[in-house]
């Protein structure tokens, strides 16, 4: 059964970057927090994590950018539209962190055993707050990702996560360093390389699921189910042989083989599969468009001499 008033294609790209703002403004602020904390506080853990809020404010600025160019409209070099653009984004981006880590590893490993100041008792304050928010906006982007299908902003909401432990990674090394005095004065540099150990992680992960996206990645076997019972509600539908259903950004391109009774004629079976089209389309606002082949439905028995192209 069609869902009443199903969101509009434009509402889930609106959805989706609404919450790439909000993390955005929060990443900027937080950056500009630790940053400033760690340079007063001379804390390398605090410098580091400044510096993957800097990184997530990269991130949201090319989400709002690749989903602003996804929404654009198919032309004659791009008939498929632009919807790709969001995971050739997230690989660059993937990429870019991932080189940024290595090198905060390199300077974190570095310092390591020379003599570091203790840092301020707020600074473990600032750590604090950084992961309650971060956790909080994790929660909400992961929210965001279920209602809209999107990979970059699920991997967005996790990279979040990752950021709340980082914090809390750097709230254990200040405070062991506080508490430990000088014999602990490698905790705030091990806090960092945890943190760059999670920023790794999330970059891996984002861009593992971009390139699975890019290889026309086959959505979740619930999706797919979903779909396939939709179809089958249709009346005149006698089977689904096939369905193929491609992510590609916040939007899927379905390629469908209904089985039809073989006795209808040529234009009743065309006006099914038009039925069906448009059922899907208003079903599921994520699926960009939908292509059907019509099959002669046949008894069980004799679809095993049938031609699987």
């Amino acid at each position: 059964m069609v869902a009443p008033n199903p969101p509009h294609r434009s509402e889930i790209y609106g959805d989706a970057m609404r919450a790439a703002l909000v993390g955005l403004l929060i990443n900027a602020a937080l950056g500009i927090a630790k940053l400033a904390g760690g340079v007063a506080g001379e804390s390398f853990a605090l410098l580091t994590d400044a510096l993957n809020s800097a990184g997530d404010v990269v991130t949201s600025l090319a989400i709002l950018a690749s989903l602003r160019f996804a929404q654009r409209p198919a032309d004659a070099e791009h008939p498929y539209g632009h919807v790709r653009f969001e995971s050739i984004a997230a690989m660059q981006i993937a990429s870019l962190v991932f080189l940024s880590a290595l090198g905060i590893g390199w300077e974190a490993a570095r310092r390591l055993g020379s003599p570091q100041p203790i840092p301020p008792l707020w600074t473990l304050a600032l750590a604090g707050a950084n992961a309650a928010i971060k956790e909080a906006l994790y929660q909400y982007k992961i929210r965001v990702s279920r209602r809209t299908g999107s990979s970059m902003i699920r991997a967005n909401a996790w990279d979040h996560r990752s950021d709340a432990l980082c914090s809390l990674a750097v709230f254990g090394g200040l405070a062991l360093v506080r508490l430990g005095g000088p014999d602990w004065r490698d905790a705030d540099e091990c806090a960092a390389m945890l943190v760059v150990v999670a920023i790794l992680a999330s970059s891996g992960r984002l861009f593992q699921e971009s390139v699975r996206e890019l290889m026309d990645l086959q959505a979740d076997d619930q999706l797919v189910a979903r779909v396939r019972g939709e179809a089958l509600a249709e009346e005149g539908v006698r089977g689904v042989e096939k369905l193929w259903l491609r992510k590609a950004g916040l939007e899927y391109f379905a390629d469908l083989h209904l089985e039809v009774d073989p006795q209808a004629t040529v234009w009743e079976a065309h006006r099914l599969g038009h039925r069906v089209k448009d059922r899907l389309l208003a079903a599921f606002p994520a699926i960009r468009d939908v292509l059907v082949h019509l099959e002669p439905h046949s008894p069980p028995d004799d679809r095993a001499s049938r031609p699987t192209n």
